[in-house]
């Protein structure tokens, strides 16, 4: 259903307030919002995903806001708990929305099984005989999921590569699987080990390792905005935003904090959504390194307005179906929050997320720097945890930034001459 992404004052409401908006922009009814409370996935329903199971360990759930993807509004479910993502993945997006907001594409959902093959004695006529037989082992493997065959996925080449090894030259077979709106680990998994034998024939071998590659670069999402130099503080701040990311490109050591801001807002949607966070993250970094180096996953630049053009492409294996997005409630909810369709929707949103989280890191290194905002946020959790009431919360977190002092003894100090005083 249509909807408006830019809810005003979403912050400032209470959770009741904002759960009532969300349900009013997306439609969710009674039911699916009662299923992110804490309560609907206990530990008997935790028994089905892990083991050794004893309770449930939660995280805040939250929406970003003003995302507009492809000339559609998006209310973006994340599950994190690092302070600012949220909200600084939000104002990104309100930057966005003048310029279309976010633009997105991906390639076909092909992942990739590999099968390593030992003891060949001739690798490369053992690469010859496999790809003169592939229409047999490509047969065969698709045999193995004729439902995904059905629907238009299944295996659609192979690939041989020979891997110089310090004890040997290894072959190893890659299936490409088109897993549809699956993240498609069981499927290539199943394929590889059904197609294992056939290939250790052929090559004259024996086969070992039969898993897929989360280097997932053949399934591949893209996004791209362009961020109002005006909102994002004027042409200086542009051109300082700039400098930022050519550290990042040019410098693995700034690279990799520069990708973890990209990964906080995927994390936080991979996780909200009951997708494989080490399978997404694995895929991002190993596409970090590029050329023998590793560099940033993301470019900026400025048009010919001045304004900031941001893009990302990176893998994004995750799925609609199997796992935790059909048996953990809070996902099911997540999706339908995010009104998906299709894993390449999700996988788009995602993305997007992404960059709006960098391109927010990447503001506020050029401007106030990182720790204002973060020491702010801080000093709220000391003075929760110190037991302050929200009110007495505030109080103090305006005493210790004007202080710039963050210490847990000085918010037991401000809480006790509070109370003695009769303050709130």
């Amino acid at each position: 259903m249509a909807k408006n992404s830019r809810i005003a004052g979403f912050r400032n409401m209470s959770v009741n307030e904002r759960r009532s908006a969300v349900a009013d922009a997306t439609g969710l009814d009674a039911e699916a919002l009662a299923q992110i409370d804490a309560t609907a996935f206990g530990p008997e329903q935790a028994a089905n995903l892990s083991e050794n199971v004893f309770g449930v360990f939660s995280l805040p759930l939250g929406t970003a806001t003003n995302f507009t993807i492809n000339g559609t509004d998006v209310l973006v479910p994340m599950a994190t708990e690092e302070a600012s993502v949220i909200a600084a993945a939000s104002n990104a997006a309100r930057m966005a929305r003048p310029q279309g907001g976010f633009f997105t594409s991906s390639t076909q959902p092909i992942m990739q099984a590999q099968i390593q093959l030992i003891n060949v004695a001739d690798p490369h006529a053992a690469r010859s005989r496999i790809l003169e037989h592939q229409d047999e082992v490509i047969e065969l493997a698709n045999a193995q999921d004729p439902k995904l065959v059905e629907v238009g996925g299944g295996v659609k080449g192979l690939d041989v590569r020979l891997v110089d090894a310090k004890s040997a030259t290894y072959v190893v077979v890659h299936l490409h699987v088109d897993v549809r709106d699956a993240m498609g680990a069981n499927a290539v998994n199943t394929m590889a080990e059904a197609v294992s034998g056939s290939l250790a024939a052929i090559a004259e071998g024996d086969a070992l390792l039969r898993i897929l590659t989360n280097k997932a670069d053949l399934r591949l999402s893209r996004a791209r905005a362009v961020f109002d130099k005006d909102l994002l503080g004027g042409a200086e701040v542009v051109d300082n935003i700039l400098h930022a990311y050519e550290l990042a490109a040019a410098d693995p050591y700034r690279a990799a904090t520069h990708n973890k801001g990209i990964m906080n807002g995927i994390s936080a949607v991979v996780l909200a959504t009951g997708n494989d966070t080490r399978a997404v993250e694995a895929g991002a970094h190993s596409h970090a390194l590029a050329e023998g180096r590793y560099t940033s996953l993301s470019t900026f630049e400025k048009d010919a307005k001045g304004d900031l053009v941001g893009n990302l492409e990176m893998p994004m294996p995750v799925g609609l179906v199997g796992g935790a997005t059909k048996v953990h409630p809070a996902a099911r909810t997540a999706l339908q929050i995010a009104e998906v369709g299709t894993a390449k929707d999700l996988a788009e949103i995602i993305v997007a997320a992404g960059l709006a989280q960098n391109l927010a890191a990447l503001r506020v290194l050029a401007t106030e720097g990182v720790q204002r905002g973060h020491m702010s946020l801080h000093a709220k959790n000391l003075a929760v945890s110190a037991g302050a009431t929200a009110e007495e919360a505030t109080t103090i977190v305006a005493k210790l930034i004007e202080e710039k002092s963050f210490r847990f003894d000085r918010v037991q100090a401000l809480l006790a001459e509070l109370r003695s005083s009769g303050q709130k």
